[in-house]
């Protein structure tokens, strides 16, 4: 498992909801979500709102998927909070997830909006395998939502990171 101290004392994991298919020519990047894909962005954004997940800074990669998932978050939490996007999300791998987490030291929680399979890799290199596949038995679903609290290091385990709620669509 992998150790992140705080701050942030609070990672919310979010993988962008539901995508259309790619159009004749058009890049995986420009792939926009679909009617299901808004829906399930705007249902997780508003219960996590509910249940007061509000992130101190979100961090989005800047594919358009994931810009409209930041969006829904944005509009069901805090609207004066400004997503900020990284190139470096779209195709990046645990290392760079890892270290955009590791580099916010001035939020006490921060959301991450990302893809798979990075954003399971990422999940389970904090809690480990075993709580993860528990957690997700059928794998990080689109508009999946993560929230995984510091409980500091566990003597014998080493976690140091555990998943207090996974939000759904």
């Amino acid at each position: 498992m992998t150790t992140i101290t705080p701050p942030p004392s609070r990672i919310y994991l979010l993988r962008h909801a539901k995508s259309g298919w790619a159009e004749p020519g058009q890049h995986d990047f420009d792939r926009a979500l679909d009617n299901q894909g808004f829906a399930e962005a705007e249902i997780v954004a508003d219960k996590a709102a509910d249940r007061k997940y509000w992130p101190d800074i979100v961090i989005s990669s800047t594919a358009v998927r994931c810009r409209q998932t930041a969006e829904a978050v944005r509009r069901a939490t805090d609207e004066a909070i400004e997503p900020v996007y990284i190139d470096e999300l779209y195709s990046g791998s645990l290392s760079t997830y890892l270290a955009v987490l590791e580099g916010q030291k001035e939020s006490t929680s921060v959301m991450l909006i990302g893809h798979n399979p990075t954003m399971e890799e990422v999940l389970e290199a904090l809690i480990g395998a075993d709580q993860m596949v528990a957690a997700i038995p059928g794998g990080y679903p689109p508009a999946g939502l993560a929230v995984l609290d510091y409980r500091g290091i566990v003597a014998g385990s080493g976690a140091a990171w555990v998943l207090i709620d996974f939000l759904t669509a």
